[in-house]
């Protein structure tokens, strides 16, 4: 996606995305980070932040779900926390019935200094999540990652642990660090944990004047590119093999050499 300021059109933009993906005979799919508003300030993030029982947001992608038969990892939104001045960047899970059945809040705030134009303080405007969350599908056990979560191997590990066979990553990397990292890092995460991920990312310049990298991919658990977006707004589907993790594990069982 290329999500902006307008609440509304980047909801339209998200439906019509996932009605084109089980048209295509997707019966999961991911958005990106911040698929209902990428920002343009603190006070429009506070604003539109939603609490956990509920909102405009969760609603509407609960009622497409619904609609649709179809799973959906709603990138993220911002919800409510005990910080006034903060929210939690939220990763929820809605399964074919318009039912939320997981939330996970992003663990690793993306404090950074890429240079003059690139600077970003995530913990200024959001507090951070403290647990590791996975969720029983149809199609195996589903991990939950958001952005830059994926430089933090520690994390896939402990979805590993607790039975993760996928793992949702939604995403929106900058353009250097997408450009230098984005696809080893998915890769990575998916060889050395043999598990599928699927990462969804956003993608283009947005209208608070931030670049994103684009590159949405789903990886298998060899670590094979199965389908990339590139740039640009659009979606791509793979097959999801559930006994194909059990076959690569088998093969090369490198999860069950670990010794730390």
């Amino acid at each position: 996606m290329n999500s902006g300021s307008d609440v509304a059109a980047n909801l339209a933009a998200a439906e019509a995305g996932l009605r084109e993906a089980r048209a295509q005979g997707a019966h999961f799919a991911v958005l990106p980070e911040n698929f209902a508003l990428m920002a343009d300030s603190k006070e429009s993030r506070l604003r539109h932040a939603e609490t956990d029982d509920g909102g405009p947001i969760q609603d509407a992608i609960a009622r497409v779900s619904r609609a649709l038969s179809l799973w959906v990892v709603a990138g993220t939104i911002a919800l409510r926390s005990c910080d006034p001045a903060r929210v939690r960047s939220a990763c929820l899970v809605f399964n074919d019935r318009g039912e939320r059945v997981a939330r996970y809040d992003k663990i690793h705030l993306f404090d950074v200094d890429l240079g003059p134009s690139e600077r970003y303080a995530e913990s200024n405007a959001f507090e951070a999540g403290d647990t590791a969350v996975t969720v029983a599908t149809p199609w195996g056990r589903l991990g939950l990652a958001i952005c830059y979560d994926l430089r933090f191997p520690e994390l896939f590990r402990a979805l590993l642990d607790a039975g993760a066979e996928i793992v949702a990553v939604p995403a929106a990397f900058t353009v250097p660090t997408g450009e230098a990292h984005w696809e080893v890092l998915v890769r990575a995460r998916a060889i050395e944990n043999s598990s599928y991920v699927v990462a969804s990312a956003q993608s283009g310049r947005h209208d608070n004047g931030r670049a994103t990298y684009g590159h949405s991919l789903i990886v298998d658990p060899w670590g094979t590119v199965l389908a990339e977006r590139g740039e640009g707004p659009g979606i791509v589907t793979a097959r999801i093999d559930q006994a194909s993790v059990a076959a690569v594990r088998r093969r090369l069982p490198s999860v069950m050499h670990r010794r730390l």
